[in-house]
């Protein structure tokens, strides 16, 4: 887990620098001064479309993921494009969104993936058929969380917490049990069990996840605790908001927007009006903050949202067009 930040730290920094054209804030706000979420909106999905077409597959996967989080079927045709990329992340991703958002019209696309040369293809376009409702292949997903292959075991896991069956909660409590699981499958599974509404996971395997020396497990507990989503679980992620770690406060202020609590709005506002780095410059903690705008919605938060949409970072840009499209909706 701690080797996958890194790696997303070295990625984010090498697209530092990536610009476009400046365009005037000024233009997204009202009379009033408020923010013009229609404004936003059409300027955002230009956004995420330029992020689609970006030779960075990074970046294409990032605006896949926005597509799928805010759900923007306009862009899902060229979403179903990206089924036959050449990179396997993207194609992944391609096939996650189109089961999660139900896109039929990708059908035909997904039906060729099942004899995709990677596994983990073979895997999201199972997840996405079963999905759209053309077939029952959750057999393969489940036989993938056997698997000794790590990426396959952890991709599987959660997807079967996206499919919402009950059923599969014994076999996520055995990857969690198999010695074999490396510890971020692991985690992978609580929060597949989290999303699944098992609460005896609260105390056995996501408290202990908040109460980690490493921040990057306590975000993995944070985010498990919002997959569970109870009145427990909201008021253990409210205690993160008093973490050493500002990237843990953030991150937690943003899943309890999720789960309809603004308490964390105060945290996110004192972040951005004391941004070091200003608005082009990737972080962590910058990335979580801006995400975490649209994540409670606020009118306050909604006012910082024009200086990420012209940020110069594509990431950001991205983040911000999430943001953006989550408030218009």
């Amino acid at each position: 887990m701690r080797k996958l930040l890194f790696f997303i730290l070295l990625l984010a920094g090498v697209l530092v620098g990536s610009c476009v054209e400046s365009r005037s804030q000024m233009r997204f706000f009202d009379e009033a001064g408020k923010v013009d979420l229609r404004r936003l909106k059409a300027e955002a999905i230009e956004i995420v479309r330029d992020g689609l077409a970006d030779e960075n597959p990074f970046v294409r996967e990032r605006a896949i993921k926005v597509v799928s989080e805010a759900d923007i079927k306009q862009l899902m045709p060229t979403v179903a494009k990206l089924l036959k990329d050449e990179v396997v992340e993207v194609r992944f991703a391609a096939a996650e969104a189109i089961g999660d958002v139900r896109y039929t019209a990708a059908e035909y696309g997904l039906g060729g993936l099942l004899r995709d040369r990677d596994d983990n293809i073979k895997l999201a376009a199972a997840y996405a058929l079963t999905r759209l409702g053309k077939g029952n292949y959750s057999s393969i997903i489940r036989n993938s969380a056997k698997s000794k292959e790590q990426t396959l075991r952890a991709n599987a896991v959660m997807l079967l917490g996206k499919l919402g069956n009950k059923k599969d909660i014994g076999l996520l409590y055995e990857v969690i049990r198999d010695l074999d699981s490396r510890d971020w499958v692991k985690i992978r599974a609580v929060e597949a069990i989290a999303r699944l509404g098992d609460e005896k996971v609260y105390r056995s395997k996501c408290w202990p996840l908040l109460i980690s020396k490493y921040a990057d497990d306590r975000i993995m507990g944070i985010k498990a605790m919002s997959e569970l989503g109870t009145s427990e679980a909201s008021n253990a992620i409210k205690t993160m908001l008093y973490d050493d770690i500002v990237e843990v406060r953030l991150y937690a202020a943003g899943q309890l927007g999720r789960l309809g609590d603004t308490a964390g709005e105060v945290e996110v506002l004192g972040y951005l009006k004391e941004q070091l780095g200003g608005a082009d410059e990737w972080s962590l903690a910058g990335e979580t903050a801006v995400t975490a705008i649209g994540q409670i919605g606020t009118d306050e938060l909604a006012g910082f949202l024009p200086r990420f949409i012209n940020s110069r970072n594509k990431l950001i840009r991205l983040s911000g067009a999430q943001s953006a499209l989550l408030l218009a909706r």
